[in-house]
């Protein structure tokens, strides 16, 4: 909570002092299962083809959306030795995201609306097709109140977005899953072209051989569409 606190109000200050901050870290919790063998990446460049499921083909909206999706998973992939090619494909990757707008932990629970869950509280934000959801995990981080504000007037609602990213890669001669690997984040930021492509890169940290259990994996997002870099 203490740590939570701390990092709202750097970022307060930032915005108030000196602007927009030039980068920002992207902190995801993650998850993988791995049945891939530890010299699958020295195998590069392994080839691969995107799965679509029926509802992310299911009209130029949805095919929209998982185009963009596919376009924020593609640098992640990348930098695994992954390259896609369609017509010699070993493996599919299915791709998928959720991002909702929720109640912010720094709401006042008698002011906006009270506290609620992931998942529960959307806003019309974007849903691509073909996420399952976690199960078990939980929000992360803790709630906090506000006072009453100046003059007894209610605070500004404060903006927060849950988003959870996943891919799963099958290999195309047995049709059975060698790799699934989640990442689950939240915070104030509402640049999904920056923090969905940050989010895959955690989800594919270690590959092909991930750490066992949940992990935090953060990292560093450049402001203005820079590329996003390792920040531990």
């Amino acid at each position: 909570m203490a740590q939570r606190v701390s990092t709202v109000l750097v970022l307060a200050c930032t915005l108030a002092l000196g602007g927009c901050a030039t980068r920002w870290v992207v902190d995801s919790q993650v998850r993988s299962f791995s049945e891939l063998p530890a010299d699958a990446a020295t195998q590069a460049p392994v080839p691969y083809r995107f799965e679509r499921l029926p509802l992310q083909q299911q009209g130029p909206e949805a095919a929209r959306q998982t185009d963009a999706l596919e376009a924020f998973a593609m640098p992640a992939l990348d930098a695994t030795g992954l390259r896609r090619d369609d017509a010699a494909a070993r493996y599919s990757v299915q791709i998928g995201a959720r991002v909702t707008r929720v109640i912010s932990p720094w709401d006042d629970p008698w002011l906006n609306g009270g506290w609620g869950g992931w998942g529960g509280f959307g806003y019309g934000r974007p849903y691509y097709g073909g996420y399952g959801g976690y199960g078990g995990w939980g929000r992360r981080g803790g709630f906090g109140a506000w006072g009453g504000g100046f003059g007894g007037f209610p605070p500004m609602a404060n903006p927060w977005y849950a988003r959870e990213v996943s891919v799963v890669m099958r290999d195309l001669g047995t049709q059975r899953v060698v790799y699934e690997t989640h990442a689950r984040n939240d915070g104030p930021y509402s640049g999904d072209a920056a923090v969905l492509p940050a989010m895959f890169q955690a989800a594919l940290r270690g590959f092909p051989t991930p750490p066992q259990g949940v992990r935090r994996v953060d990292v560093e997002v450049q402001r203005a569409g820079a590329s996003a870099s390792a920040a531990r």
